[in-house]
């Protein structure tokens, strides 16, 4: 038992000993920190490649589906060159933006401008039904008419949908300082249907009539697809910038 005791005594001493680098100091192993810094520093780095590659994976995928949206416009319903007048009014493309202009002369004295949106809203149409819903669009435009009077003209809102006009208020503008607590009229649908219909008929005279709804929303639907790829031309050149 003693003999048992003195071997299992130099067993213990012997594991608890000081290690090869301890007894020879020539030989340097890294330690656990040393260790640990290396193959941080090595992941570090391998980590910021990938992020880098993930990136530009990113990116490509982004550019590659634009590119496909782009093309499935211009093959299967490319848009087609925008007239640059209507009647007697002549057409200003506003490339970027949401409205366009149409100009006139009227007589020896009127000037007259109408300024027309995109789409702007829409609204069920009587065709719909819960389980096939059916949309009307709507385009808001603006007849400015002037006689000559600096700052003075008659505005009419109105709104244009696919086969007719309808006219939502009208006012006299006086210049650009008049107050905007001024009064501005009834809404037109409260005047007398008789007035009503004559101004619908003086707009009319001007070629302000249901054709040029019918003119609009042809005209829009078309500037539509050529503001939607030219956005998405804009963003895919954004995001192929370094």
């Amino acid at each position: 038992m003693a003999r048992f005791v003195r071997c299992l005594r130099r067993t213990v001493f012997s594991n608890s000993s000081p290690s090869i680098a301890y007894r020879n100091p020539k030989i340097v192993l890294p330690t656990n920190q040393n260790r640990n810094f290396l193959i941080g520093g090595r992941c570090l780095s391998s980590g910021s490649y990938v992020s880098e590659m993930q990136k530009s994976a990113f990116q490509g995928n982004i550019c590659r589906l634009i590119r496909n949206e782009i093309d499935y416009e211009l093959n299967h319903s490319p848009p087609l060159q925008s007239p640059s007048s209507y009647g007697p009014f002549t057409v200003e493309e506003r490339p970027g933006e949401q409205w366009i202009s149409l100009k006139r002369k009227y007589g020896e004295k009127e000037d007259i401008k109408v300024e027309a949106t995109m789409y702007d809203r829409s609204v069920p149409s009587s065709k719909s039904t819960s389980t096939e819903p059916d949309f009307v669009l709507h385009i808001t435009f603006v007849v400015n008419i002037s006689k000559g009077v600096p700052g003075e003209s008659l505005e009419m809102v109105c709104s244009a949908w696919p086969d007719n006009i309808e006219i939502s208020k009208l006012c006299i503008r006086k210049g650009t300082n008049s107050s905007p607590s001024s009064y501005g009229g009834p809404e037109f649908e409260e005047l007398d249907d008789e007035l009503q219909d004559a101004l619908y008929q003086f707009l009319e005279e001007r070629g302000i009539s249901d054709e040029l709804a019918v003119f609009l929303h042809r005209y829009m639907k078309n500037k539509s697809k050529f503001e939607y790829v030219r956005w998405m031309e804009s963003v895919k050149s954004y995001v192929e910038q370094n």
